[in-house]
């Protein structure tokens, strides 16, 4: 039995879930979702949801806040008073799981960093290295109870993990380059699905185009939209 089979699903009630660009036109292109249904900016001050790898976007309502764009939290039917992620269903406590099993709606499509979980990449993008995995999320309340035991490398597929570690990675230092595009002029944040898809659907370009890279393609030409439109 995994790691995951018996559980509640923590994890998926405790943490703010940082998302990419990648993910968020994914949702929308492959999945057939709004943007507003799953997506949110999750304030981040202290940087403990970006963790030196999600980018902070600035909005003009708010441009002194470092935000962070994560999965939506919504309301938790299992245990009220706390939230849970809104791709999370819940199934009732019985004998065999007091607190109930979860299970994520979105398992095959869910965002890389949830596939990372709970490793990073080492220095050299060689090897994964599992985090510690607290016992609680957050504040004691047992909805945010974690992993019954600490993860081992036997948990998780060697190369499914560094696979997904190196495209997290990937794609997070891209939205990185255009949440400093963003950042420039901040709009506001109704804009920012329109902004977004228009870089992401832009990432393919012909061979005879003179650079194909991100700084020219995808970011430049919607930079100039997009200070147009804040």
């Amino acid at each position: 039995m995994g790691i995951c089979d018996s559980c509640h699903s923590g994890c998926c009630r405790s943490f703010a879930v940082p998302i990419s660009g990648a993910d968020i036109h994914h949702f929308t292109h492959r999945q057939n979702l709004n943007f507003w249904d799953f997506a949110c900016r999750w304030e981040d001050t202290e940087g403990l949801i970006s963790r030196n790898l999600a980018p902070h976007f600035l909005f003009e309502d708010d441009p002194e806040t470092p935000f962070v764009i994560c999965l939506k939290h919504i309301p938790s039917s299992s245990f009220p008073g706390t939230t849970k992620c809104r791709f999370l269903m819940e199934c009732l406590p019985d004998d065999e799981h007091p607190k109930g099993l979860g299970r994520c709606r979105i398992y095959q499509n869910r965002p890389q960093t949830c596939r990372c979980f709970p490793a990073k990449l080492n220095a050299s993008n060689e090897l994964a290295i599992l985090y510690d995995i607290p016992s609680n999320g957050r504040d004691g309340e047992p909805a945010y109870d974690l992993c019954s035991r600490q993860w081992t490398a036997s948990d998780l597929d060697p190369n499914d993990t560094i696979q997904s570690l190196v495209i997290a990675r990937y794609e997070m230092t891209f939205f990185s380059k255009i949440a400093m595009i963003w950042n420039q002029a901040p709009g506001a944040w109704n804009q920012f699905p329109d902004f977004i898809d228009r870089i992401y659907s832009n990432r393919i370009a012909s061979e005879t185009q003179e650079d194909t890279s991100a700084d020219t393609v995808g970011v430049s030409d919607n930079s100039e939209s997009h200070k147009r439109a804040a």
